[in-house]
């Protein structure tokens, strides 16, 4: 990942929405990798979602999160990284990327 991240704590979290906890694994698909960096979701709602993810993985600002139990791939926008934890905004939603089973 290129730039900084902003942290986001407490007062500063600007969700809109409550993201009700889910424990979802998922695949971080981007970045130029040629295979997926694995995570959990820990919380989602239609606009965002909070992952963990091991914090010495490098988290692309934009990539496609693959979550098999939905069947889908969402477009994700990184907002904020601590740690094993980062926040993303959900842009969209597409099909089952190729080659994911």
């Amino acid at each position: 990942m290129t730039g900084a991240v902003p942290r986001v704590t407490g007062e500063d979290d600007r969700r809109r929405e409550h993201r009700p906890r889910v424990l979802k694994g998922a695949t971080i698909i981007g970045g130029g990798r040629a295979s997926g960096v694995a995570c959990t979701i820990r919380n989602m709602h239609s606009n965002g979602a909070e992952l963990r993810v091991d914090a010495s993985s490098p988290v692309p600002a934009l990539f496609l999160l693959y979550v098999p139990v939905d069947g889908a791939a969402y477009r994700c926008e990184l907002r904020w990284r601590q740690g094993d934890r980062c926040g993303v905004l959900i842009t969209g939603k597409e099909g089952k990327p190729t080659g994911q089973y």
